[in-house]
């Protein structure tokens, strides 16, 4: 029997909390759902589950707090899930929507507050890094490019998208605390397609990454194939 005047106290929301939960997996697949119909690439549980840990990852390693790096996690994984009502503007929608299931959860406003910030801020047309979280999930958001994500194989396609995201074998984002470094280290198949043609797809990406990485203290680097270009 509880002792009179106890109290009890609910955990923190955390990312397992989102992965378990019913609502969250219905946006994440309805999301991946529209944005295939609509010819992009991979934006489901893989993709998000790859923007949680590469966020939390990189606050972790520059040593800020453990539920900071939480809030960073959940923030890159509800990043898409305004994709589930529209692709323009879906970084807003996104972080309206996760509003309303962290608060379900039971997450504080002090708390969502910082992730919808995050999330909202993770779109290259309007996004800033105006906090940890919104740097991480940058970060996290734009260094994913892998074959993995390519719906249909097809090496003759004229999507450049494909083409670059089905060329790339490897993609890591590496931390160096020491240095004050963040890394993209890829490795491209050159037989699909050549390393210039990364950027000219991936510049903004990029550019947003390197702001990422000065709030956070770091220079920004990306090594192709084993050799540094930035």
């Amino acid at each position: 029997m509880p002792q009179e005047n106890e109290t009890h106290v609910r955990p923190p929301v955390t990312l397992e909390d989102l992965r378990r939960d019913r609502e969250v997996e219905v946006f994440v697949r309805k999301a991946d759902e529209n944005l295939g119909v609509l010819g992009y690439t991979e934006h489901g549980p893989r993709h998000c589950g790859i923007v949680a840990g590469t966020a939390k990852n990189v606050l972790l390693q520059l040593g800020f707090p453990p539920r900071t790096a939480e809030l960073a996690a959940m923030a890159g994984y509800l990043h898409d899930v305004g994709n589930g009502i529209n692709r323009l503007d879906h970084g807003i929608a996104s972080a309206l929507l996760s509003q309303h299931m962290l608060e379900r959860l039971g997450m504080g406003p002090d708390e969502y507050a910082e992730v919808m910030c995050a999330i909202g801020n993770h779109e290259e047309e309007y996004g800033q890094a105006v906090s940890a979280l919104a740097a991480a999930v940058i970060l996290g958001d734009k260094s994913d490019v892998h074959r993995s994500r390519v719906r249909v194989i097809d090496p003759e396609t004229d999507d450049i998208h494909d083409r670059v995201n089905m060329a790339t074998t490897r993609s890591f984002l590496a931390v160096d605390a020491e240095e004050h470094t963040i890394t993209l280290e890829l490795e491209i198949d050159t037989a699909i397609i050549q390393v210039m043609q990364y950027f000219e797809i991936f510049l903004d990406r990029m550019v947003m990454c390197r702001r990422a990485a000065e709030f956070l203290g770091c220079r920004f680097g990306i090594v192709i194939n084993g050799t540094r270009l930035l």
